[in-house]
């Protein structure tokens, strides 16, 4: 017994440390290479200070790479953060920001602004210079409160309903009836504002620039110290509503955050990158077959640990091509949905 826990602990120890090597490699990875390939002695010079010996490396470096690489990694823990959050508060393994119409939600949010009101996204770079961040935080509010309404219906339900078939049925439908909206919401507005829209739907992480970093990443950190300073609470959830009500936790009020964590990470992330897929819904299951625990106070930091590394791989991939961007949902699938496949085949749904 005790070297099974001594086998557990080392095995818990690897896998964050690999994690993290994995991270720094990743971040120089996605400096250096791209369709225009810098030498890794620039971009240190850059990054310490100096200049580069092209002003269009600096440039690329410092305004293109360097936000993008930041957005990756602060969007790919968010997602996996909220990911998490959702499976262990609905105890449903297939439970998620993109299945749960989360995403859904928020991107209805960003619809009605982008498309109803005459909001700004700030796609492919034409409307990048000079955009207001009260604009953008439009934007971002508009995500929230899709995002906010559907979790909201899904604690209603949950209140009535328990099974897992049912709720990923109604997931369905709600991403159904979203999309039933967003389809009016584009028929009836301008060309440029739902090419704009079609574009950010396709997701990336070269949306934000380095003015608007500093608003993404604060909002992200908001939801994730939520998620954090809950992570007793979610083990309790792991034993049953009974049992965590028993051992002392405020159930209402473990809701309550639940609720604001994951709508603010989803928000933040749809508003900034679109409507991102699979990283939320299959990154924890990587964690938990790599680390083989559901403590959260290993698995939540692996977690997000883990998010940040699958999405700044597939922002390397979308980057790669000569003079063009392949868009991030044509890439997060290739990782997410074999990880899926595998869990629902494991688990004989």
């Amino acid at each position: 017994m005790i070297q099974q826990v001594a086998r557990d602990v080392f095995r818990q120890k690897a896998v964050l440390s690999v994690l993290c090597l994995s991270i720094v490699v990743l971040f120089v990875c996605c400096l250096v290479f791209g369709s225009v390939d810098i030498p890794f002695r620039q971009v240190v010079r850059v990054l310490t200070g100096g200049v580069a010996d092209k002003a269009s490396w600096q440039f690329i470096i410092l305004q293109s790479r360097l936000p993008q690489t930041i957005t990756a990694i602060f969007c790919g823990a968010s997602l996996a953060v909220s990911g998490l959050v959702l499976q262990t508060f609905f105890r449903n393994p297939l439970a998620g920001p993109s299945v749960l119409g989360i995403s859904n939600g928020a991107s209805l949010g960003v619809a009605v602004v982008m498309l109803a009101l005459g909001g700004t996204l700030g796609v492919d770079g034409q409307m990048s210079e000079g955009l207001l961040l009260g604009s953008r935080l439009s934007v971002v509010v508009g995500a929230f409160v899709g995002a906010v309404a559907i979790t909201l219906l899904y604690l209603f339900v949950g209140r009535y309903v328990k099974s897992n078939l049912v709720i990923l049925i109604l997931g369905i439908m709600v991403g159904y009836l979203t999309s039933s909206a967003v389809t009016l919401l584009n028929f009836f507005a301008t060309i440029e504002n739902v090419h704009s829209y079609v574009s950010w739907g396709m997701g990336s992480f070269s949306n934000v620039s380095l003015e608007q970093l500093p608003l993404m990443c604060g909002i992200s950190l908001v939801g994730i110290i939520l998620a954090l300073l809950q992570i007793k609470s979610f083990d309790a959830l792991l034993l049953g509503e009974n049992y965590a009500a028993n051992l002392g936790t405020n159930l209402s009020r473990v809701r309550g955050i639940m609720l604001l964590s994951t709508g603010i990470l989803t928000a933040v992330t749809t508003a900034f990158c679109g409507p991102v897929s699979f990283i939320g819904l299959a990154v924890p299951h990587m964690a938990r077959l790599l680390l083989r625990t559901a403590n959260h106070k290993v698995l939540m930091p692996a977690t997000m640990l883990m998010g940040a590394v699958i999405a700044m791989l597939c922002n390397l991939i979308c980057a790669m091509p000569q003079n063009i961007v392949i868009p991030l949902n044509a890439v997060t699938p290739v990782f997410g949905a074999p990880v899926i496949i595998y869990i629902i085949l494991k688990r004989k749904y």
